[in-house]
């Protein structure tokens, strides 16, 4: 749908002051022009409409004439801000989780603003919780070593597809969003002590399994040291207990005291 907007007929400031002089000589048709004159301060406009007929913005900061006739709406052309309440969303694997958004919008097609929705300040608001509920449900909180975008792990391509998404729903007022950020992510507070036990678990998990591994390759370094340097030939049983009581020095927490015997398992 292409822009409606138009601009109004602009006439010099000292147009303003006429409706003042004919008052004087025709006080009845004084005051009805009295409508006439209209002042549009900076980043404002003016929408008019004649007769039920959309006549034309004015944008341009000043002084107009304009048809006593017209109605004159006033719409804000600041860029404002829209701080959503949290919400209460299950995302793609079903947790429920806590999100709100600060989206920042401007307008930019006045005579959409004006016309084609009742209030477009609620339609922005109903619009930014619609659309919050619908990008975190297309995400899960945590990707738990998987590849794939998360809300917690990827908070800024969450907030690009959020503003995508509002964009074209906000088109049809005639509104442009400039950006938009997430203020909180979080798990609702009936599933945040298990969530948290989790991400515990997992990162447990995660550290011993970076220990396991490296232990694996300095008991390689050492075997192949012993054969290779030490001169030292271990059959598979005393090469199994090498490795038990190094994976036990290696892995374990406590202080441990391991008695390593290589026995002499040459031939």
């Amino acid at each position: 749908m292409g822009s409606l907007e138009k601009r109004a007929w602009h006439a010099p400031g000292i147009v303003g002051f006429l409706p003042a002089l004919i008052c004087l000589v025709f006080p009845p048709l004084g005051l009805f022009l009295f409508r006439s004159p209209v002042v549009v301060r900076p980043n404002e406009a003016i929408v008019l409409t004649r007769l039920g007929k959309y006549s034309g913005t004015l944008r341009k900061p000043g002084w107009y004439a304009v048809n006593p006739l017209a109605h004159k709406a006033r719409v804000s052309l600041k860029i404002r801000t829209n701080d959503s309440e949290y919400q209460k969303v299950n995302d793609m694997d079903g947790n429920p989780v806590e999100v709100s958004a600060m989206v920042v919008w401007q307008v930019q097609d006045t005579a959409k603003a004006v016309f084609d929705v009742l209030d477009y300040d609620d339609f922005v608001a109903l619009q930014t919780q619609a659309a919050l509920h619908h990008t975190a449900s297309r995400f899960p909180y945590d990707s738990h070593g998987k590849q794939r975008l998360s809300l917690s792990g990827d908070p800024g391509a969450v907030a690009e597809a959020l503003r995508a998404e509002l964009g074209e729903r906000l088109v049809p007022a005639g509104i442009v969003v400039t950006d938009v950020r997430l203020r909180r992510i979080a798990y609702a507070p009936e599933v945040a002590g298990n969530m948290l036990r989790r991400q515990q678990a997992d990162a447990v998990v995660g550290a011993r399994a970076k220990i396991v591994e490296g232990a694996l390759g300095m008991i390689d370094s050492a075997l192949d040291h012993l054969g290779e340097r030490g001169g030292v030939a271990l059959d598979d049983d005393h090469k199994a207990k090498l490795v038990s009581n190094l994976l036990v020095v290696l892995c374990s927490e406590q202080h441990v005291q391991p008695v390593l015997n290589t026995g002499s398992g040459a031939e």
